[in-house]
């Protein structure tokens, strides 16, 4: 009678428990969206995204009633597809194009929030120290996926290293390259393995966090550098597609496309790295 009477009490709680939505902290409620005060779980790449957001969780998040946990990745895939398996609420390295191009590929179901900064894209190199002195028949190293390839290639035609299909922008192959004066390589890598690459090619195309992980400093170091104007490439917050309205999300973005993240970005990175708006 006893053991009846404790499970009949068991499942009562249990029932209690499911009608008011209990669930663990930073887990979806009952309704389909997460407890307003559950710390909000964000992907980032360690530079320069890890160093802003721990600006906000530090000195902008408290007085917004936003609690951030930060999770630091080393390369551009496995924050997309935590993202998209819910063990993330948000992920922060990325640009709108390469975001696109990877849903059309992976089949993810991923939405742009808001552009935060601009990373520019660089030429750099250990072996010459301008572009003229690139060698006939030289490598240079390319980011190999398609979106920062074809902005690779576009960045070294704006430079007269290369010449590209007319109106064929950021959507450049290597086989849209029509002419190539010094008949140099080029070498499609992941991302983040261009700065070690720098010993072994001539140059290398390299997206600007792996830049300052490597202790380059794009203002200085790079032989050619994308211009900010008119760039589409503004790495900014992502979510899965439906929690856009997360008030959460909308917190932090408001946090960092606002006036205190603007300054800190430009007094930190003094022009390494360039605020989106």
């Amino acid at each position: 009678m006893r053991r009846t009477l404790g499970l009949v009490i068991a499942a009562v709680v249990a029932l209690v428990l499911s009608a008011c939505g209990s669930s663990s902290p930073g887990r979806a409620t009952a309704s389909g969206t997460a407890a307003a005060d559950a710390p909000l779980k964000v992907g980032v790449s360690p530079v320069p995204h890890a160093q802003i957001l721990k600006y906000v969780a530090d000195n902008l998040a408290a007085a917004k009633g936003l609690k951030l946990e930060i999770v630091e990745f080393s390369d551009y895939v496995q924050p997309n597809l935590q993202l998209q398996d819910g063990q993330l609420d948000a992920n922060y390295f990325q640009h709108k194009p390469y975001l696109d191009d990877f849903n059309a590929s992976k089949g993810t179901k991923l939405s742009f929030v808001a552009p935060v900064h601009l990373e520019p894209l660089g030429l750099y190199s250990r072996k010459v120290k301008d572009l003229a002195s690139l060698p006939q028949g030289g490598t240079v190293a390319v980011p190999n996926d398609a979106t920062n390839l074809g902005r690779a290639l576009k960045l070294l035609a704006d430079n007269g290293v290369v010449t590209l299909k007319d109106g064929v922008g950021t959507a450049a192959t290597e086989r849209d390259v029509t002419g190539n004066p010094k008949n140099l390589t080029f070498r499609p890598l992941e991302a983040a393995q261009l700065p070690r690459s720098l010993d072994d090619v001539d140059a290398a195309v390299i997206n600007g966090n792996y830049a300052l992980e490597a202790n380059l400093n794009p203002s200085s170091d790079a032989l050619v550098l994308e211009k900010a104007e008119g760039n589409p490439y503004a790495n900014g917050l992502v979510v899965a597609q439906g929690h856009e309205s997360d008030p959460r999300v909308k917190t932090l973005a408001g946090l960092l496309t606002g006036p205190e993240v603007k300054k800190y970005i430009e007094d930190t990175f003094k022009g390494s790295v360039i605020p989106a708006s």
